[in-house]
């Protein structure tokens, strides 16, 4: 649960730290909103990304599924700075699919929790594999940081690539390759 006094407290002390006045027009509603803000970008960490997938249709279609370009908005957990992109879904289902919508939900709730690329990409393959027990998976996720565009490095257009393979995807170079050139191709 978001504690929404615990962060306007946090914010005020903040906003004095950087020598500012918590108290100055254009910021005294300013705590507020960020714990407003936090409980929607946050909302993930209370909910439970495979219960979207229970809701599924018996179909002996057992072909790959692909959804592309599901696009997410996460916090980067180590500067508290939004990272943003796609991410592409493909699985081959055991006699069970789910509603496209409903993958795109498992990315939404992953990605409302503080995050690092990498753990998404894990998560979202993870979920499906537990909750759909297909026959395989693959997830890519593309994103641009702002923690490596507005500070640090400050590279803007750089872009970082993360992938998770199970199963099939794992094991059979010419199911990952059926794959990657979908997600590939416009």
């Amino acid at each position: 649960m978001i504690d929404g006094g615990k962060i306007e407290k946090a914010m005020v002390s903040i906003i004095e730290a950087i020598g500012e006045n918590p108290k100055r027009a254009g910021l005294v509603d300013t705590p507020r909103r960020i714990a407003d803000m936090y409980a929607e970008l946050f909302q993930g960490l209370s909910m439970d990304p495979k219960q979207e997938l229970m809701v599924g249709f018996e179909e002996e279609h057992q072909e790959m599924v692909v959804a592309k370009n599901i696009p997410f908005y996460s916090m980067c957990e180590h500067h508290f700075l939004p990272f943003y992109g796609a991410v592409h879904i493909g699985y081959i289902p055991r006699g069970r699919v789910a509603g496209v919508s409903k993958l795109a939900r498992v990315v939404d709730i992953l990605a409302r929790r503080p995050q690092i690329q990498e753990r998404l990409t894990t998560q979202i393959a993870d979920t499906i594999i537990q909750a759909l027990n297909p026959q395989g998976v693959g997830v890519v996720v593309q994103a641009e940081h702002l923690c490596m565009i507005m500070r640090g490095v400050e590279k803007p257009g750089s872009t970082i690539v993360t992938s998770a393979m199970r199963g099939l995807f794992r094991r059979s170079v010419a199911t990952r390759s059926e794959f990657l050139s979908l997600v590939q191709g416009k």
